[in-house]
């Protein structure tokens, strides 16, 4: 296996830059930076030189033989000062290296995964982690990045194993009195599990939480939609004019609220009758983005918005209300704006994973209900029980990684940034 590099810290100019390598090489590389091998794990102040003598930094170095370390590789660590040249002339001395080159994204993490030192339900929550920008991300992702989804999935499999085992002595042993059949207990240990199952599938899933709970601004031309949106999102970054189609596509901004990520979206005004086939296609757009909302607020004529959305007076400053209005506001003078916000807080967290639960991904819901369907079973026959308990099996170990395709681990650590 090839020896990798990359710049594990923020990008330079910085106080420090952070430099990992990591791979069979990375001692050898080490030591022909340094001229000599530095006592495990201590950071050392060293002179760094290239291949030629030449001085590249003064920095700290450390060196982390494996198999205890993040990548379960030999490791060795720069701490250079962060400017760019000192960099780019660190990353250039360690390309002149045999074996030696720069990772690609995901690749440090990639590893990790592949040498056990996390699995895969953990690697999804690192990404997770280290996207996250409000405290209900970070306290979800810290969940599942410190393995209490990889645990309870263990847990599982425990169970499915013990179920196996009794049917397995029926099939072995099918011509003994005390096991010729699987006793009544089985049937509702499995019911009983089908029931867990069930239960975290009813959970929140994590993309809401990951993507901001997705609002969506939506009514006919000139009802208010992007001075509320801009209002929303204390910015002015929709166009507001008189004129009838000024928004001709979305407008979407993640916005944190209360710590709750949102993303708002400005849509075209929806009408039928338009000339315009830029218009036309915004409209059409409009609609699409309709299917995805977690919420809409409707600001059009009363009872004319899609089903549960909430209808909304965007103009309550002219005196014009609606009986069933959810919340009257006038971005205008931001009169109800506080009690709108709050509103949309309160319904968000009663539809994202709380804070620190564990929450399913939906690759990861998807596989559950794999397991809970070859658990609901019916019938007594211990050959087809038997291969139903393999299939639930198979389920969870797909969530781990036990069992993963090369397509999905190349999706998910794509996502990391290089370095990571």
């Amino acid at each position: 296996m090839e020896t990798i590099f990359a710049l594990s810290s923020g990008a330079p100019p910085a106080g420090i830059a952070v430099v990992r390598v990591s791979g069979p090489e990375a001692g050898a590389v080490l030591t022909a930076l340094v001229g000599l091998l530095p006592q495990p794990r201590r950071a050392t102040a060293a002179v760094l030189r290239d291949q030629a003598a030449e001085e590249l930094d003064r920095a700290l170095v450390l060196w982390l033989p494996g198999p205890g370390t993040a990548t379960g590789e030999d490791v060795a660590e720069l701490h250079l000062h962060g400017g760019r040249a000192v960099v780019a002339s660190v990353e250039v001395a360690l390309q002149s290296f045999p074996g030696v080159r720069k990772a690609e994204a995901g690749e440090f993490t990639r590893r990790a995964f592949i040498n056990g030192r996390i699995d895969l339900a953990q690697a999804e929550g690192l990404a997770d982690l280290l996207a996250a920008e409000t405290e209900l991300q970070r306290r979800a992702a810290l969940a599942s990045a410190g393995g209490a989804l990889s645990r309870q999935v263990d847990r599982w499999r425990d169970r499915l194993l013990g179920l196996s085992a009794q049917v397995e002595a029926v099939l072995d042993f099918g011509d003994e009195d005390d096991v010729s059949e699987l006793p009544p207990s089985f049937q509702e240990s499995v019911s009983a599990f089908a029931a867990e199952l069930q239960e975290w599938l009813a959970r929140p899933l994590v993309e809401p939480l990951r993507e901001g709970f997705r609002v969506v601004l939506a009514g006919p031309p000139n009802a208010g939609k992007s001075t509320l949106f801009n209002a929303l999102i204390e910015d002015e970054a929709a166009i507001t004019a008189p004129t009838p189609g000024t928004t001709r596509d979305l407008l979407e901004r993640p916005v944190a609220i209360d710590g709750v990520p949102f993303t708002f979206v400005d849509t075209a005004g929806l009408r039928d009758a338009s000339s315009d086939p830029i218009e036309l296609q915004g409209i059409d757009r409009a609609r699409n983005a309709l299917l995805r909302a977690d919420v809409i607020l409707w600001l059009g004529p009363e009872g004319e918005g899609p089903q549960d959305a909430w209808e909304i007076d965007a103009k309550a400053d002219l005196g014009v209300h609606k009986s069933s209005a959810r919340a009257q506001v006038s971005a205008a003078t931001g009169d109800g704006m506080r009690e709108l916000k709050c509103a949309l807080v309160s319904h968000a967290r009663e539809l994202l994973p709380a804070g620190g639960s564990i929450a399913l991904t939906r690759r990861q819901h998807a596989l559950l209900e794999d397991a809970l369907s070859a658990l609901t079973f019916s019938g007594s026959d211990p050959l087809i029980i038997a291969e139903l308990l393999r299939l639930a099996r198979t389920a969870f170990d797909r969530i781990t990684g036990r069992a993963s395709t090369e397509h999905m681990l190349d999706a998910l650590f794509g996502r990391f940034c290089i370095g990571k």
